[in-house]
């Protein structure tokens, strides 16, 4: 017979799950009572974008950064909601396997763009390299940042190039390819950074893909292809 402490411990872990739940709200739509509903969870399912960088590096993007996603990831990324990696790193791990479609189990690495310092301090926990693992794959840690920079949001596209320039270091891997991974892309100024760093340590950069680029990127570069093909 388990004795009245422990029945007492037991209620109270379950009153304590209960008052979690019903303090929930969803993170795409603020719907009471649960993380995610099923009409938001739907929204979040991969919806491919192919885009690029400022400098020409392809790009595939699970999803626009908008609406239900992204209030999604600003959930996880600003709120610590890290339940909500699962749902997003199964997102992300579709286009993942599109990626590495047609290449050997393990010939390629996955390398995430690395997290700044004060970044981790603040969640305690790096997001890129917490997508891949909750889309099925294992991160390289490859890079790493040599210097702090200015928050990006509020730059301009030049802006935003000058601001990351320099600013990450890869070890040396000659002949290693990799598919490089990130969050949001926004001009992709941090992805060529990233590209760069890694290319100056021998690295092929097959591609890059992140969990979501914004549209208004997204949308330029579908017109300027719709463009060239007429």
């Amino acid at each position: 017979m388990p004795s009245s402490a422990s029945v007492f411990a037991v209620r109270a872990i379950g009153a304590d799950v209960l008052a979690l739940l019903l303090a929930a709200t969803c993170a795409g739509c603020d719907a009471p009572e649960t993380l995610l509903c099923a009409s938001c969870r739907f929204r979040i399912r991969a919806h491919p974008v192919a885009t690029s960088t400022t400098a020409g590096l392809l790009v595939r993007a699970a999803m626009p950064f908008e609406s239900v996603p992204a209030r999604c990831v600003r959930r996880l990324k600003d709120e610590g909601e890290t339940r909500l990696a699962h749902p997003l790193g199964t997102a992300l791990g579709e286009v993942l396997r599109s990626a590495l479609e047609g290449r050997p189990a393990g010939e390629v690495a996955i390398v995430p763009v690395p997290t700044s310092r004060a970044g981790f301090r603040r969640r305690g926990y790096r997001i890129p390299e917490l997508l891949i693992r909750r889309a099925g794959y294992a991160p390289r840690r490859l890079l790493r940042v040599r210097r702090t920079t200015a928050d990006q949001r509020g730059l301009d596209v030049g802006s935003r190039a000058r601001n990351v320039q320099g600013s990450m270091r890869a070890r040396s891997s000659g002949g290693l390819a990799v598919v490089l991974v990130d969050d949001v892309m926004t001009t992709g100024a941090t992805l060529d950074e990233a590209a760069r760093a890694l290319r100056v340590a021998g690295v092929d950069v097959l591609c890059a893909v992140v969990l979501a680029a914004t549209p208004r990127l997204s949308e330029r570069n579908a017109y300027a292809s719709e463009t060239r093909s007429k």
